[in-house]
């Protein structure tokens, strides 16, 4: 029976340092933002869905999706983010269910930035959490992205508070420190995992 743990965090608190430090290790990780991208490549069911929904203004002039511009949408309004995930999250899911069946390691991990806002975490035997305190959070966005306080702090908004997530989760990685004591957390847990 194949252990299913979901990855997830916050905005640069740092799941994709982790998340290379499982891949470097021969975890199977499947990257739930990658499959995002491709749902919405152009010529897709959830593109044109998109389309339809907000208008072509949501499209480059070569017809792809234009993420700073939908980005600039729905981070603003609560409903149109709902929105575009109500859309966006049923070919996701598909595609991690077809992941799924396509592993044959007894421990697979999900990395989903949104795994608790979109209740995800029903699906998965347990959940572990990359955490970094909220100031650092702010503080890496901004120099990672080039953002304002405000941008950052919009960004931060949108999800679940790390504080929160911080607390539901079964286990959690503090990845405020070095590379190094991020790798010793994560080769702990992995151990813990049988892994």
């Amino acid at each position: 029976m194949m252990k299913v743990i979901g990855l997830t965090g916050g905005i640069a608190t740092g799941k994709s340092t982790v998340t290379n430090i499982l891949l470097a290790r021969g975890v199977p990780v499947c990257d739930t933002d990658k499959i995002a991208r491709e749902v919405v490549e152009k010529g897709t069911p959830a593109l044109q869905a998109l389309t339809t929904a907000f208008g072509t203004e949501i499209l480059t002039p070569e017809k792809t999706l234009n993420r700073q511009v939908l980005a600039t949408i729905i981070f603003q309004d609560e409903q149109k983010r709902h929105l575009v995930n109500s859309i966006v999250h049923p070919y996701v899911f598909e595609a991690i269910l077809n992941w799924k069946k396509e592993q044959i390691a007894s421990v697979v991990f999900i990395d989903m930035p949104l795994l608790y806002e979109v209740g995800y975490d029903t699906q998965v035997d347990s959940v572990l959490v990359v955490y970094i305190p909220k100031e650092k959070q702010l503080e890496r966005l901004m120099k990672r992205n080039g953002y304002t306080l405000e941008e950052a702090s919009i960004r931060i908004e949108a999800q679940m508070p790390i504080e929160k997530k911080r607390v539901c989760a079964d286990d959690v990685i503090d990845n405020s420190g070095t590379i190094e004591e991020t790798e010793k957390q994560v080769i702990a847990y992995l151990e813990k995992q049988k892994m």
